[in-house]
Parts: structure tokens; sequence; C-alpha cells
């Protein structure tokens, strides 16, 4: 029997879904399953509304071979698990001849503990477990919270956090769960048998799809732990987040109270003198920590490296002890020494990796109003390890809306440590390059482009009578642009705003001023905010990061996408500036590679947020007269969608009064 064509394949996928095939959809599913076939890698921008998760699930089913996907967000890995792929494999089934198995798998504090939940939680200060059910009062939060999880136990299939719905607090989700360090092992655990995390691992086995996430994809990768199973192909969805991703799972922390709680957890299961050894270096740690400044340490100071290296020598005197040693008095050794082991090798590993300094780690200190001081340790660039980790033995697929910066894809191919493609290109055979194809991952980019006209059904309109965002202080004609702005849109806008700070003086200033209702990030969970603003027209919704990348609106209810300012880095944000600096001392542009870059990606999926849909019509107002004349203007603004662009204010608030007229004599025939 011939092998089905792709094209049939994909259209019944996509009948299956409801959904329309589109001309950039074919086109990346096509590039798939020639990176597939031949082995090699694709970077793929598919812009909103594409059908990009089909296009490449119908390529990866075909083949038949073992594939991973990774995405960032929850709602991405429920929209698979639970829509996409139920649909397309029953769709392929009288093509393909064959059903294809596919598994959700996370990290292991994803999923219920259930030694936790019936033993308990060590407690630090005194022997024993504590039991979370008598220590929290029923009419508490935290106690009803417990008491659902309990009930929910004897319920849930999975053990998935994601599954509970309604969620509970990060607090009642740590009494029951714990980290891979922490836990006991199937074969030690007298729940093992039932373990929820364990039969997740084992669904992946028998599993042709596999969805995970991209922090489980960094720990498999840098940590070399194997969490996956074996896999052929790799797909990396919303793969714009994946170096800062890897990046956090990359980072070690150190701070005062994790480290005291740390030193409780161990103190009572070594020797009097081990225990000593540790609380004098625990203190002494605590006590230079009271005395931290932020920023960046380019070298260790030598009281702190005094400190770390005593600290990081009693933690591992306290691991060996730990060890070595049994104590039957302490009730349900096993889960209290797992515990003690698991946080005293966390400070140990990040103790010891201050100390020996590596060049390519930048470490710094930060200092919070709540938390204090810490001490962080991050990788310089991850993009070595990815270039080694990541592209080896598989096939690797990258996809985003967002991927070409500046018109191609070289920014984001160097972030995960690929070179060029017009560098590939001379390296291939009679090219003048050098590299073999063994040291240099293959690798071509394609941009499917977008079913929407954004000429046509967008704006953009930078504010260059404005003057130039300072470093500090109220932006008066900023504020009264937004406030002009907003009002001649009739509500309806999204808010980007650069700092917390900036956005609660917008909130404040327009509250003020317009009679329109300004929902804040903080005031609310930000599913509820996000539900309220698409659900009321004249509703304005202000925030920071969150929102620039994490709002999906369609319809006439966001219809002006504004940003306060060019979201560059922080000018002290120790890891950045160090990045930076680094290109610069190897001959590059820092500014243009690390805090244009890191611009270019926000302000793509900012002005994202506008058209959701092929009927939606707005503009992104960006209030910075830097985007049309500084030199570096012209590679943001490629990086964006292609609106109309403009700088005049008239022209736009006519187009914003247009647009709120036609969405209000809309509105009574979209009732039901």
């Amino acid at each position: 029997m011939s092998k089905p064509a792709l094209t049939d394949l994909l259209h019944a996928a996509v009948t299956a879904v409801g959904g329309t095939e589109r001309p950039g959809q074919i086109a990346m599913a096509e590039a798939v399953a020639e990176a597939v076939d031949s082995g090699t890698h694709l970077l793929i921008q598919a812009g909103t509304g594409t059908g990009k998760s089909l296009g490449y699930l119908v390529p990866a089913l075909a083949n038949g071979e073992h594939v991973v996907v990774a995405t960032a967000t929850l709602a991405l890995q429920r929209q698979l698990v639970e829509r996409d792929l139920p649909r397309t494999v029953e769709a392929l089934h009288p093509l393909l001849r064959r059903r294809a198995e596919f598994a959700m798998l996370k990290g292991r504090s994803n999923y219920l503990c259930l030694h936790r939940l019936h033993e308990g939680v060590p407690q630090e200060e005194e022997e024993g477990l504590f039991d979370p059910f008598e220590g929290a009062a029923p009419t508490s939060r935290l106690g009803k919270d417990l008491l659902r999880l309990r009930d929910w136990s004897d319920e849930t299939g999975t053990g998935d956090r994601d599954d509970l719905r309604p969620g509970v607090s990060d607090r009642a989700w740590g009494q029951v769960s714990v980290s891979a360090r922490e836990c006991l092992g199937a074969s030690k655990c007298a729940y093992g048998a039932e373990c929820f995390a364990e039969a997740a691992r084992e669904r992946a086995k028998l599993a042709e799809v596999i969805v995970t996430n991209h922090a489980l994809l960094a720990i498999d990768a840098i940590e070399g732990a194997s969490v996956l199973p074996p896999h052929d192909v790799l797909i990396v969805d919303e793969a714009h987040e994946l170096v800062s991703r890897v990046t956090g799972v990359a980072t070690g922390e150190l701070t005062p109270g994790g480290v005291n709680r740390a030193v409780r957890r161990a103190a009572r299961l070594v020797d009097e003198k081990a225990a000593d050894r540790l609380q004098t270096a625990a203190e002494g740690f605590e006590r230079l920590m009271e005395l931290a400044l932020p920023g960046r340490l380019e070298v260790v100071p030598e009281d702190l490296g005094h400190a770390l290296m005593a600290l990081r020598d009693a933690t591992r005197e306290c691991i060996t002890a730990l060890g070595n040693t049994r104590d039957k008095s302490v009730q349900d050794e096993d889960a209290v020494r797992k515990l003690a082991l698991a946080a005293m090798e966390n400070v140990h590993d990040v103790a010891e990796r201050v100390v020996e300094g590596s060049e390519f780690d930048v470490i710094w200190y930060e200092r919070h109003d709540r938390y204090g001081a810490s001490l962080r340790v991050a990788p310089l660039s991850v993009s070595g390890l990815l270039r080694e980790k990541l592209f080896a033995d598989r096939s690797v697929v990258l996809t985003s809306a967002t991927l070409k910066l500046g018109g191609d894809f070289d920014g984001v191919g160097a972030s995960l440590g690929l070179a060029p493609e017009r560098v590939l290109e001379d390296d291939s055979p009679g090219g003048a390059g050098e590299k073999t194809q063994e040291e240099t991952p293959q690798w071509r980019g394609l941009d499917a482009g977008s079913p929407f006209d954004y000429r046509k059904q967008g704006i953009l309109y930078v504010a260059g009578h404005l003057a130039p965002p300072g470093r500090e202080g109220q932006r008066r004609d900023m504020l009264d642009e937004l406030a002009d702005l907003v009002g001649a849109a009739g509500g309806r806008t999204l808010g980007l705003f650069s700092s917390m700070r900036a956005a609660q003086a917008a909130a404040e200033d327009l509250r003020g001023r317009l009679d329109v209702p300004i929902l804040l990030q903080g005031e609310e969970t930000l599913g509820e905010l996000i539900r309220r603003f698409s659900e009321d027209a004249e509703t304005c919704l202000f925030g920071t990061l969150s929102l620039w990348q994490g709002v999906d609106v369609p319809g006439a209810n966001c219809q002006l996408v504004v940003m306060d300012r060019i979201p560059f880095p922080r000018p002290d944000d120790p890891l950045m500036s160090a990045r930076q600096k680094a290109v610069e001392e190897h001959g590059g542009n820092g500014f243009m590679a690390v805090a244009a870059t890191h611009a270019a990606l926000l302000m793509a999926q900012g002005s994202g947020r506008l058209v959701r849909a092929s009927e939606d019509r707005g503009v992104v107002a960006v209030l910075d007269p830097r985007l049309e004349r500084a030199r570096y203007g012209g590679f943001l603004r490629a990086s964006m969608p292609d609106f109309w662009y403009t700088t005049d204010r008239n022209q736009v608030r006519r187009s914003l009064a247009a647009i709120d007229a036609a969405a209000k004599e809309a509105a009574p025939s979209r009732r039901p």
C-alpha cells in the first residue's frame, strides 16, 4: 500500500478540528516532513492563525517516529493533548491504518505525591512528621485546599496539578508534592506502585508522541537525567521562550532562608560536630548576606569566597554522613533523610559553582523588599550547551510566531548555538567555509507567513513628537498621549508597560481622567483579568511581561495595543549586561545582539496581541519616539507584523474613532 500524500493527511486533520487549510500551513508541513526525513533541523516562523500545531503534528505522525513536543505554556499543552492530538489521531487513522498513542509528561513536582499526602511533610524543627491536615485549620484557605486535595486524590487518574479545577495555592500544593531530588524512588516508597509521576513516565514510554514543557526538556538536556524516553524527533513550540527557560533551569540561587531550612533538615540526622560546623557556616553566610548590595560580582569577594567554601565543605561532610548513618528514632526516616539530602546537595552545588568561578558563569547579588538578599549564578550563554545537547542524534524543529528578528532567523539561531544560514551555505560542498557538517548543525529557516493582511488590518503608530523616555520619573506627555488614544478607542485597550511602576502610574492617572474601567495586573488573578477584559468592550487592561506574551483576545474588545516604551532590559540587569559585554569583547555589537534582540522579541510578541482573527482591526501604538528616530528603530520595526506605519497622531485618532464606531454599530448583532 502506497504512503498517503501529506496534503491528504493535512486536509483530514484540519477538517477534523474544524479549521481551514492555509498555504503557510501546507508549506510548514512539507518543510517539517523534509527535515524529519533528512534528519536536519528547521526554524519556522508561523504567524497567528497559520495552524502551526497541525503543521508539525501531521508530518510527525505520518512519519511514525517517536516524537517529543515541548511547549512553554500550559494552555498550548492542554490544547495539544485535549483537542488537537485526539482529533488528529482519529482523522489520520483511516489513512495511516494505525492510531498513534500520545501522552503528557511533566516534572515530578507537578504530580500529587501519595507518600506526602498520607504520611505528611518532614518537619525541620522537631522529630517526626507534620500532618498538614491536622496543622491547618479546616476553615483556613490552606486547610480547605488540603481537604480538597485529599478528596481529589481518590478521584484523579493522573494526579496532575493542572487537572485540579479550581486550583490550589502554591503553599498547599507544596505540602503534597516533591521534587525529583526529594522523591524516595518507586522501589523504596510504600506508594511506589500507585505513584502518579511513575505512571506518567510509563505512559510516556509507550507513546509515539510525548507532550512536555521547556523546563523538563532543559533538565533532560542539561543534567543528563534522561527524564524523556528515547525519541527521533524533537519539536519545540513557542521556541522564542526556550533560551530563557533553559537559562532558568541552569541558574542556581542561595538565600539565608533557604540555607537555614537545609540546616534544620540535616542537623538532627548527623553527629553533633558536623551539625555545629554546618550551623556555623550558615551563620557566616547569613551575616555576609545582610551587607550584600545588588549587582554583578565580576570577581568573588574574598569574604564571600571564604563563607561559601565553609558552607561547601560543611554540606559535603553532611551529605557523606547522611548516606552512612541511620537513626531509627526518626519517624519515616527515609523521607526525612531524602528531603535533607536534597537540600544539602542544592546548597553544596551552588556554593561550589560560585567558588569555582567559571568564566562562563555570571554571579550577582539581588535584594528583594520581601525576601531579602540572594546570591545567584547563571550561565553567561546557553548557546554552546544547546548546540551540543539539543541538536545531537535527532531532528529538531523549532517554531513560533516570532523567530525572525530584524528580518532574519540569525539572531534567534545564534542564541541556540546555530551558525548563520549564510555561513552554512558557504560551508556546503564547494563553499568557502572551513567547518564540517559534523561540527555545525545543519538547519534552514522558513517563514510560513500569516493568513492575516496586516497592512489592511492594523496600524503601527509611533508617537514621534514625544520626548524620549528617561530612566526616572513620570512621563506627563506620554500619559496625555495615552489618555487621548484610549479615549478615541472608547476603551478596548491592552496597555503593555516596561515596569509595574509605570503600569500602576498609568492606571492611576487614567482612572482619574476617563470614564472607562481600567484593570491592573496584580489586582486580581491574571486569568480573571483577561476574562473581564475580553467580555467588556470598554475595559482596558494594563500590565507588564505576562501580558506582552499571554493575552489572546480576538474581536472588538482589543483594538488598541499600547507600549509605553521600547522594552530594553534594565541597564543594571547583571546577566544581560554581562552577555552584552561578552559580545563586545569578541568584536560584536553587544547592544544589537543582546538589548535590541531582547526588545525586538518582546515587541514582536506584544504587537501580536492585536490581530488574532481575520476580522480584527486596530492600532499598535508605541509611545517611544526612539522607534522612529534611532538607528536601531528599523531593526525593531522589521521584527513586528507588517502593519501600515505612521507617526501622524491625528490620523490615528480618526482611525481609532472609526474602528470604535464600527464596533459599537456591530455590537447589537453579536448579542445572543
